[in-house]
């Protein structure tokens, strides 16, 4: 589920405590959370809602000016309306994780492991974006024969262990990912 950076502000700030969205079926399920630049936002509920039932309060509570501002965002869109409780559930934990470079040899076999369980693409596209820092994942793609998605997809998993950053344009090994490609020496 995509969100403006203000909404996002809005829901770390506490200020914005529900989201509306059009959908043909709920792309967010309650108890779900997702990553944001801001940190992990949680979905409380999920729940359809009668256009009618929307509130100039719930407008506000989803960071909008006014119920016809609201429903304007909807337009143009398929399917039935959902109200999304949303709340900020702290900071990224992965931001931490990244830091983390002092590996001890049990975390770095366990690490090791994981990495090897996933398949040695693992270490092919760490080395690849340890090898060119900020440059753009089409780009990163094609040189591994690579479609774009997929690239993008597995980048994800790396950042989910801490190994990656991403940047403006492109990636960089976080100290942790550059800790897990010089201990394999």
């Amino acid at each position: 589920m995509l969100f403006k950076q203000d909404i996002v502000r809005g829901i770390a700030a506490g200020e914005v405590t529900l989201a509306f969205r059009r959908w043909r079926k709920p792309a967010a399920v309650a108890g779900g959370k997702q990553h944001t630049f801001a940190g992990m936002i949680g979905f409380d509920r999920v729940d359809p809602v009668d256009p009618a039932a929307i509130t100039e309060s719930d407008a506000r509570a989803a960071g909008f000016d006014s119920r016809d501002a609201l429903m304007r965002s909807l337009e143009g869109r398929e399917g039935d309306i959902y109200r999304i409780a949303v709340r900020y559930l702290g900071a990224d934990p992965r931001i931490a994780l990244r830091e983390q470079a002092d590996l001890d040899p049990a975390e770095r076999a366990s690490l090791a492991a994981r990495l090897e369980k996933m398949g040695a693409w693992t270490r092919e596209v760490l080395r690849l974006i340890r090898d060119h820092e900020g440059v753009r994942a089409a780009d990163l793609a094609v040189r591994l024969g690579r479609e774009t998605l997929d690239f993008k997809r597995d980048v994800r998993k790396l950042k989910a262990l801490g190994l990656t950053e991403s940047l403006e344009v492109g990636y960089r090994l976080s100290p942790r990912g550059r800790a897990v490609l010089d201990g394999e020496g």
